[in-house]
């Protein structure tokens, strides 16, 4: 699959084959459903906690004798249903990640791009130089390509200072390493732009 090469300006500057073990894929949808359970799943933080009648502090003294007194037996002001008792059935930190083979992760990301691709909604763009760390250096660039009003996914080779942080601003725009990719935000995103040498770190990453 070839693509065209824009540069900064949103000027076409070449072509590129895009791999097609990576961008020309079958589409699965199982394994991309299974992806993105596990995904979600691994996000959660799992650290909700209420407190039992035995963890609230106070209620040691039985409110008022057993009988005699008309009203209904109580061992405890802590019982879950009197105010500031504790909490009954209530959440406990739990675990929730999932674990998925790293295959399926591979096929997952793969059937992600592929759909991208497909969709036309790739772009590769010559590596770009910025001046400094500023948002409008992003949104500048984003307005050339043409994609400044859609959820975007920049794709860098390595950690730049200077790109990330002039995107962390910009409410749909996210920024990733070609090794750190995962089919969420593939899917999560409109539109990925990819530094060309992003590419050669995607290659080397997951095609092994």
């Amino acid at each position: 699959m070839r693509v065209s090469v824009l540069n900064q300006k949103g000027e076409k500057e070449g072509t590129i084959n895009l791999k097609k073990e990576v961008f020309d894929v079958g589409f699965d949808k199982e394994q991309v459903t299974r992806y993105v359970r596990v995904y979600l799943a691994n996000q959660r933080r799992g650290a909700s906690s209420t407190k039992t009648r035995g963890e609230v502090s106070g209620g040691g003294k039985k409110p008022w004798k057993q009988k005699g007194t008309g009203r209904a037996r109580q061992g405890s002001i802590r019982a879950p249903h009197w105010v500031h008792g504790g909490i009954a059935h209530g959440p406990k930190p739990k675990d929730w990640s999932l674990k998925l083979p790293q295959k399926v992760r591979i096929n997952a990301l793969f059937t992600a791009l592929t759909q991208k691709a497909k969709d036309k909604k790739i772009i590769i763009l010559k590596n770009p130089k910025f001046t400094g760390t500023k948002t409008k250096n992003i949104v500048t660039l984003l307005s050339k390509l043409g994609v400044k009003d859609q959820k975007t996914l920049i794709v860098i080779p390595k950690a730049n200072a200077a790109v990330t942080r002039s995107a962390r601003n910009i409410q749909n725009v996210a920024v990733r390493r070609g090794a750190d990719l995962n089919a969420y935000d593939i899917l999560n995103a409109e539109v990925l732009t990819f530094f060309e040498s992003s590419l050669d770190s995607l290659y080397k990453t997951f095609l092994k």
